[in-house]
């Protein structure tokens, strides 16, 4: 619900791409600024007006046409340009009409249009990056921007010129709650629970390894895991006739739905190294072996993995060297020390931002909103 002063409150211009790592803070944001009294509104492409679920499908949707760049034939990078430019322009009307105190961008080429208006008609610009490593899009824009919030402590290529703040990546209230569980026990007798998460990009290594590294170990040591895997439903088939054999339990889904759950009760897990999974590893104070995927537009999964991997809460392998023998080799040595589990686990909740959202309107609040006052 809004606030009842909601109407004394100036009006704050979301945009957004459609994907999960730039809706999830975008809505998480939106909700806090809600709290506080603001108007919002959001605009998207063509494609996302309309279709989103939660805060922002409630608050005033506008569509403007955008296209992607990156990766495509020349004619279809004309046509994006076309459209991107009509979409600018799109845009520039909205914010004329509707005069915002400030847009905020979350990334994504469907950000693009509302961004680039604001920058044309002076009104101010916030840019929200998720990754270490700062988008194509955003790398551009942010040398506009009023200010810059940002999910990592380190993000390469930020203007130094333009003000930053850590804000961290909002992540759900749920997995926040986590964090006052303590880490579970693993005594001698104890099962390790481990969670292999793949992402819809690159889950197939993940596939080949861990029946591999299971199928390594003497059939008494294979009792001692329980595996949970994420793989593409695809490949559902594929890995569990990898796994035949094998005298340890496996879950295999292609989406858990339970993650608090499972978060509060694993002893390890297996991930790629998304903004989104890093974060919520963090705040939940997981140990983790993150595994990078190499095709990450600019190695920015290297970077956001390196500050769990500094802070001693996680161990980062690079994906040529992700073979059975080396993850078997961690694996082993981890189930034998207790301790160390214990003590990673401490170092990700020191990482872990649990308070992203609040910070990220506090600085819009400080910043942004108080000058125009």
């Amino acid at each position: 619900m809004k606030g009842n002063n909601s109407k004394q409150k100036p009006l704050i211009i979301l945009t957004a791409g459609g994907t999960g790592g730039h809706i999830y803070p975008a809505e998480s944001l939106a909700e806090e600024l809600e709290k506080r009294g603001y108007r919002l509104a959001l605009i998207t492409d063509t494609r996302g007006k309309d279709n989103y679920k939660g805060r922002l499908g409630q608050i005033k949707n506008y569509a403007v046409y955008a296209g992607a760049l990156v990766g495509k034939s020349r004619w279809f990078k004309i046509k994006s340009l076309f459209k991107t430019c009509i979409g600018i322009m799109q845009a520039a009307i909205i914010l004329f009409k509707e005069k915002p105190v400030c847009v905020v961008g979350f990334g994504g080429y469907a950000s693009f249009p509302a961004s680039m208006a604001a920058i044309l008609l002076g009104t101010d610009l916030i840019i929200h990056e998720q990754n270490s490593v700062m988008s194509r899009t955003n790398r551009f824009l942010s040398k506009y921007a009023s200010m810059i919030a940002q999910s990592f402590r380190k993000v390469k290529f930020t203007p130094a010129q333009i003000k930053t703040v850590l804000t961290g990546m909002p992540v759900r209230e749920s997995i926040v709650e986590v964090q006052k569980i303590a880490y579970p026990k693993l005594g001698v007798e104890d099962v390790m629970e481990i969670l292999v998460l793949g992402g819809s990009q690159g889950a197939k290594v993940f596939g080949e390894v861990m029946p591999a590294v299971m199928k390594s170990m003497p059939e008494e040591n294979q009792k001692k895991f329980k595996i949970y895997q994420q793989c593409r439903k695809a490949d559902i088939e594929e890995v569990q006739k990898a796994y035949e054999g094998v005298k340890c339990e496996v879950v295999l889904n292609h989406f858990f739905d339970n993650m608090p759950e499972l978060y509060s009760k694993i002893h390890l897990i297996i991930s790629r190294a998304g903004a989104s999974s890093v974060c919520e590893i963090a705040v939940a104070g997981v140990p983790s072996v993150l595994v990078p995927l190499p095709t990450a537009a600019d190695d920015h999964q290297s970077g956001n993995a390196k500050e769990l991997g500094d802070a001693k809460a996680g161990i980062v392998v690079n994906q040529k060297d992700f073979t059975a023998a080396k993850v078997k080799k961690i694996i082993e040595e981890l189930r034998n020390d207790s301790q160390r589990l214990k003590m990673m686990s401490d170092c990700a909740k020191k990482v872990g931002i649990n308070d992203a959202a609040k910070r990220f309107a506090d600085a819009l609040e400080k910043e942004i909103i108080t000058k125009h006052n």
